[in-house]
C-alpha cells in the first residue's frame, strides 16, 4: 500500500471507532422507552408530522400563509425531534454503516433499506407529478420545489419509521449488563 493511501486508510479506521464509540454511548439510553409500544407511538407521530410537511407543501403560496407556516413550522418541529428519538431508539441499525451489527441487525438494515428506497422513488414520482400539474399555476416553481422537499423529508424519515414499527421489544437483559459496567 502507498503512503498516502495507507494515511488515508488509517484516518478511515480512526473515524469509523470515533462512530463506533458514539454508538455505543447511545446503544443503553432510554431503556424505558425501548419497548415496541413506544416506538409505535413515535413511528405513528411521524408518519403525522411527515404528512404536516406536505399538506403544508400543498398550501403554500409565496405571499405568506399562516396555515402554510403552522403546518411547516409545526412539523419540522414536532418530526425532527421524534426522528432524533427513533434514531436513538432503533439504535445504529437506523444509521449510516456500522461494525458492530450482528447478522440479524444487518438483515433488518438490508430489508428496511430496501423498503425506503422504494418508497421515495415513488414519492420522487409523486413529486415530478405534482411539479407538472402546477407547473402553469401562479409560483409553479416554488410550490413544486416544496412539494419536493417534504417528499424527500418523508423519504428520509421511512427507515425510522419502519423500524420503529416493526422492531421487537429489546432485550431487558442488554441493559442490566451495560448497567454493571457503566
Amino acid at each position: 500500500m502507498t503512503e498516502p493511501a495507507g494515511r488515508l486508510a488509517a484516518y478511515w479506521e480512526r473515524q469509523l471507532d470515533k462512530m463506533d464509540a458514539r454508538e455505543l454511548r447511545h446503544a443503553k439510553r432510554m431503556p424505558g422507552w425501548r419497548t415496541r409500544r413506544r416506538r409505535r407511538a413515535l413511528a405513528a407521530i411521524l408518519g403525522l408530522a411527515d404528512l404536516g410537511l406536505i399538506a403544508g407543501a400543498a398550501v403554500f403560496t409565496a405571499h405568506g400563509d399562516w396555515l402554510f407556516s403552522v403546518l411547516w413550522v409545526g412539523s419540522v418541529v414536532v418530526g425532527g425531534g421524534t426522528f432524533v428519538l427513533l434514531r436513538i431508539l432503533t439504535g445504529r441499525m437506523s444509521g449510516g454503516f456500522s461494525r458492530l451489527l450482528d447478522e440479524r441487525e444487518r438483515e433488518w438494515r438490508h430489508r428496511v433499506t430496501y423498503v425506503a428506497f422504494q418508497i421515495l422513488s415513488y414519492l420522487m414520482i409523486v413529486a415530478m407529478i405534482y411539479g407538472i400539474v402546477v407547473a402553469h399555476t401562479e409560483e409553479g416553481g416554488l410550490r413544486g420545489a416544496m412539494m419536493l422537499s417534504a417528499l424527500l423529508v418523508t423519504g428520509t424519515t421511512i427507515p425510522s419509521i419502519v423500524l420503529g414499527w416493526a422492531l421487537p421489544d429489546d432485550d431487558p437483559e442488554d441493559f442490566e449488563e451495560g448497567m454493571g459496567h457503566a
